[in-house]
């Protein structure tokens, strides 16, 4: 993965402020795969920690490894911790660790890596019967009770500030080595509360708005602006629910019984 567009510091500082919805992901997995507890796991494309903190939620110690230095700066900041370890590495290309990881999450980073390089490097580090679970979650143009928020999302922030290009490939079986085994794919939504300021700072790093900002089309005092004039009338002065929606991937090595 070569992909550095989210290495900046403005970025990175803003991921560490994103909700933590990683927390429920982690739950999801518990009741997926009847996991209580394990002991070394590794967060790959880890940001500014968030889903390394999640992870640590399952494991006695975590690694987070990203490609952005800038990234893994914010992590060692902010997790002193002995139980975490961090180091800047491309997702293929992780190192192999005292003991074999026992769990290998991949939060947001499949859509930017070489899918067979990152599942061979997995292979060698990621112990007998270990699991992968790669998962994202995403904004949707869905606010509980605010039918203004679908209409601004699609007929103004999306025309502003449009998809850029990325791999959404859906993994299969066919895909995989015969040392993996695709056991389950879950798909689930989440809820998350914003008041208009938590909901614009998280709108700035989305990467609509960063490709956009890296390009010089729009400085962020203009896109700021932009928002607190188009959304104040949706807020209103109100704490929002906005919806998210997500998936799981659970990838096994094989040996280790079903999810």
């Amino acid at each position: 993965m070569d992909n550095q567009a989210f290495d900046s510091k403005r970025i990175a500082e803003g991921y560490a402020k994103r909700p933590w919805l990683h927390k429920e992901v982690m739950e999801q997995i518990k009741k997926d795969c009847n996991i209580e507890h394990l002991r070394n796991g590794l967060d790959v494309g880890c940001g500014a920690g968030l889903s390394t903190k999640a992870l640590r939620l399952l494991c006695d110690y975590v690694t987070g490894t990203d490609i952005s230095p800038q990234m893994i700066a914010v992590c060692e900041s902010t997790y002193e911790d002995p139980a975490y370890t961090f180091y800047v590495s491309k997702a293929e290309e992780n190192k192999m660790p005292p003991q074999p990881y026992d769990i290998i999450t991949a939060a947001g980073v499949v859509n930017w890596v070489d899918r067979d390089l990152f599942l061979d490097n997995s292979k060698k580090i990621l112990a007998d019967n270990g699991l992968i679970v790669v998962y994202d979650f995403w904004i949707t143009d869905k606010m509980d009770n605010v039918s203004e928020y679908t209409e601004w999302y699609q007929d103004k922030y999306l025309k502003m500030f449009p998809k850029p290009y990325r791999k959404e490939d859906v993994w299969k079986q066919s895909d995989l080595s015969d040392v993996f085994a695709l056991e389950k794919t879950v798909y689930y939504d989440m809820k998350y509360d914003f008041t208009l300021d938590e909901f614009i700072d998280f709108m700035m790093i989305q990467s609509n708005v960063n490709e956009k900002v890296e390009s010089g089309k729009y400085s962020v005092e203009e896109v700021r602006e932009w928002m607190v004039k188009t959304l104040r009338p949706i807020f209103n002065g109100q704490k929002r629910t906005l919806i998210f929606t997500g998936y799981n991937w659970y990838i096994r090595k094989r040996g280790d019984k079903s999810c």
